[in-house]
């Protein structure tokens, strides 16, 4: 089930704002410029399936997405538990960051945790299966994908080349919680 907590920056211990609900989610997101919805396959998307088929599934919300917004590249990825490489990419992700485009996340399977560090507040979101989370660009923020990451995501990109981000060096996550799957 998709999470919404809110904390004042300083305090990581105790969420002032929490909420379960789509909804209220949406609506609390929406009102600081972040996009939160819920999509549904067009087509099953069977565990394995490549990413062409993944994409199939949710072309119609892609190419909507891809008109209204100007994203020009779409790829999929895939983490598992048994990546080799899954607690280096973990700790890079922990760190606040922000990127000169928006961070467009789709979750096909399995879930995540954005942080986004906005005013005085940090917004943590839950992202499970069938949610879509829009960090806008500049939205300083950071992932946790757990000890044990297991999700397939689709990414829109307005940058051909992706992912790339700017630290911020201001150690904020270390003092919220993480994601423990």
């Amino acid at each position: 089930m998709s999470r919404l907590r809110v904390y004042a920056e300083q305090d990581g211990s105790t969420a002032i704002l929490e909420s379960s609900d789509h909804a209220a989610i949406t609506r609390e997101l929406d009102r600081h410029g972040i996009r939160f919805e819920r999509w549904q396959p067009r087509a099953r998307v069977s565990p394995g399936a490549s990413p062409e088929s993944v994409m199939a599934a949710f072309q119609p919300d892609i190419d909507r997405l891809m008109r209204a917004h100007g994203y020009r590249a779409v790829d999929v990825v895939s983490m598992a538990p048994e990546h080799p490489e899954k607690l280096s990419l973990r700790q890079k992700f922990l760190e606040e960051h922000t990127h000169s485009e928006d961070e467009v996340r789709f979750f096909v399977a399995g879930s995540g945790l954005f942080s986004l560090h906005i005013d005085a507040q940090v917004f943590e979101i839950l992202c499970q299966q069938g949610d879509l989370i829009n960090v806008p660009q500049h939205t300083r923020h950071w992932f946790d994908m757990g000890p044990n990451p297991y999700f397939v995501a689709i990414r829109l990109f307005t940058n051909p080349d992706g992912w790339v981000a700017q630290f911020s060096g201001d150690p904020i996550a270390r003092r919220f919680p993480r994601l423990d799957n």
